[in-house]
């Protein structure tokens, strides 16, 4: 009786994979590996991370990290890939002032110029209306870096997203604004421009809004015309918003409203070497009874062949968390795979790899 039983699960398993498309049982997962980058943090809360590919190939990632975000102990926190996987994070950045007053560090941002030093951008400050540019430099991959700088005055840095190399040799710096008081405050994008490499800096005119679209923390996603820029940015409107440059970002387009939601979270994109555009977002709008906010979950990849028109491509989260997923960065390596890092519940970071030509859609 019980040999009669197996048989019969087994020819009714026969005939179920029998009837799936050949493509679902035979296409591989575009998802490589997923681990934490931090799997035994030394703070209790962790966001806003970067990741990076360094010039011997080797990644490295950053984040803040502490007790709770905008909190005097928060530092920027920083790890690189081994052989045997992420090294144990170290602080290479803090709020101390000269004066002996501690602030909260930001949203760091790790930049790899060619032929130049790894770069970290961060920002230091009560909070992002009063916050303001840090940068500091590392000739050895992030192992000893220099001492910390404040940017010029009105010069924020990458707000949150890498910034990109121009076919000129320019650094364009994806920046934005927030200013006001807590209970009423204004969002808007300026972008920044270097073109001797990031000692002096640029900053763009704010990029005009007619439509009311309030917009912070952009990314720069190029075109095979190397005048032909597009930026993606998170809004409190439920939709990402996009501008338009034609002349290599000396000027933009009016924002306007992306097809993809937007639950007041940060996203970040790329320009991917096959010309398509991929952006990690959060596809989710607000909450009806919280307007301008949302969940951050759950947390997707997207692609588009214009960088006009998105299609959502790849879950990488869904799991209902009180924090949810938040705060992506995403880089493509020289052999084409796609790395990811994001916030896991203000817990940890995750970093995730995909392969791109496994993405349908």
């Amino acid at each position: 009786m019980r040999l009669q039983m197996i048989l019969r699960y087994f020819r009714t398993l026969l005939v179920a994979l029998a009837a799936l498309p050949m493509a679902a049982i035979a296409a591989p997962s575009p998802i490589l590996l997923s681990e934490f980058i931090d799997p035994a943090p030394p703070y209790p809360q962790a966001h806003a991370s970067t990741i990076v590919e360094l010039p011997d190939g080797t990644l490295a990632a950053a984040w803040f990290g502490g007790t709770g975000e905008s909190r005097p102990d928060v530092t920027i926190w920083f790890a690189r890939s081994g052989a045997h996987g992420w090294d144990k994070p170290v602080s290479v950045a803090d709020g101390q002032s000269a004066d002996g007053t501690r602030y909260p560090t930001w949203n760091p941002v790790l930049f790899q110029p060619p032929g130049g030093p790894l770069t970290l951008f961060y920002k230091v400050g009560p909070n992002p209306r009063g916050w303001w540019g840090m940068v500091k430099t590392s000739s050895d991959g992030g192992r000893h870096w220099s001492t910390a700088q404040r940017l010029p005055e009105g010069v924020l840095g990458p707000i949150k997203n890498k910034p990109v190399v121009l076919a000129d040799g320019s650094w364009l710096s994806p920046s934005s604004r927030e200013v006001g008081t807590p209970e009423e405050n204004h969002w808007f994008i300026r972008m920044e421009r270097s073109t001797d490499r990031g000692k002096t800096w640029t900053v763009e005119p704010q990029i005009a809004s007619p439509m009311g679209i309030e917009a912070i923390q952009p990314s720069v996603l190029t075109f095979p015309d190397p005048t032909r820029l597009a930026l993606i940015a998170r809004t409190r409107q439920g939709a990402l918003a996009m501008s338009w440059s034609h002349d290599a970002g000396k000027s933009w387009s009016p924002l306007v409203a992306a097809d993809l939601p937007n639950p007041n979270a940060g996203t970040d994109a790329v320009t991917l070497a096959d010309g398509r555009q991929l952006i990690v977002y959060n596809h989710s709008a607000h909450w009806p009874d919280q307007p301008g906010n949302g969940p951050r979950w759950p947390l997707n990849v997207g692609l588009s062949d214009d960088g006009v028109h998105w299609r959502n491509v790849l879950t990488l989260e869904d799991k209902p968390l009180p924090d949810g997923y938040a705060y992506p960065a995403v880089i493509q390596t020289r052999d084409g795979l796609v790395h990811i890092s994001y916030t896991y519940n203000r817990t940890h970071i995750r970093h995730v790899v995909v392969d791109p030509a496994r993405l349908g859609g």
